[in-house]
Parts: C-alpha cells; structure tokens; sequence
C-alpha cells in the first residue's frame, strides 16, 4: 500500500534534549517533500507545533483533530490547513487513525505514549493494519522497546515486535522505511 497520509504523535512540549526538535523539523521537512499530508494532534505548541509548521512551509497539507478539552493546553493550531474540535481524545485518536495510513511516534509524554499503546493494540486486534514507525531520537526511546522485547520473551504478545513496529534513529532512516 502506497503510504499517501501519515499521523505524527509527539509532544505538546520540546523536551529538554535538542536532538527532539531537530529531528522533527527534518521530519517535517521530508513530510512536506514527499507531499504526504500530515494528520496530528492539532496543537501549535512544543513538536506539535513545529512538525507542522515545518510540515507546512515545505508544502504538506496539515489536518489536526484537536479536543475541545486540550484547545487552551496545546494551542489549537490556527495556521494549518484544516483543524477539527473533536468531544474527546477518543474521537481525536480514531479520527487520526482513520485518516492516515501509517503512523510515527515521535518523543512525547503520556498522551503520546497512550496513542502509541492504542494504534499498536489496534494493530494487533486487526481493527486495522497501518505501519507505525517510531523516531527513537537520540535514544529516547530504548528503554520502551527494552520492554517490548521484555513482553516477547516473556510470552505476552502474538507477534515479534519488529512485525508491529518500526523503531528507527533519524528521519532519514524512517523515509527509507517509508519508501
């Protein structure tokens, strides 16, 4: 399947390690490039805000689905090129989902986390079957797929990780996947 729309899943916060933003920006660089649209969070703060305002100035279409909720705390983005206020974070994560057809994580908190958790559960109960890639800026995120091999070892998944996810280190990396 031809990948035409990808969701970003990141941080309304920068973190403390530049390394983050730098490979947003590039990521949103290459977003824009290879003329995917870009399904997200909505949000106009930390890599939210930056992978679609990159996303943007190099030409993607940027679609955010953003609850009522959460408009104050992420900054509802008023630059992109359409922007939904959803009920809820459910309607937001289904939304986004059903608009992309892949899915990349980049570093975030708990919400980023539980996108992560719910498009790979999703994933394995065959409610759909989009790749999910995820920058592991940085090392940001060795110590999750420590554990993920931990489930698999232990006998708690279907599947070996790498058939689920994609865990890469730069961009460029994830666009080769990609391609």
């Amino acid at each position: 399947m031809q990948i035409q729309s990808i969701a970003v899943f990141c941080g309304s916060k920068n973190g403390n390690n530049p390394l983050y933003a730098e490979h947003t920006a590039q990521l949103g660089r290459f977003i824009g490039e290879h003329g995917l649209k870009m399904i997200y969070g909505g949000g106009s703060t930390g890599l939210m805000g930056l992978v679609a305002n990159t996303a943007l100035t190099h030409g993607s279409s940027v679609v955010g689905f953003i609850p009522e909720l959460l408009k104050k705390w992420e900054h509802d983005h008023q630059g992109i090129t359409e922007l939904t206020v959803v009920a809820d974070m459910h309607t937001r994560k289904k939304l986004m989902y059903q608009h992309a057809d892949a899915a990349i994580i980049l570093p975030g908190g708990m919400g980023t986390l539980d996108e992560l958790f719910e498009i790979l559960t999703w994933n394995q109960l065959k409610i759909h079957n989009k790749r999910v890639f995820v920058l592991n800026s940085g090392g940001f995120y060795n110590h999750l797929l420590e554990h993920l091999r931990h489930l698999e070892k232990e006998g708690f998944l279907y599947d070996p990780i790498e058939e689920r996810i994609t865990f890469c280190s730069t961009p460029a990396e994830l666009f080769e996947h990609l391609r």
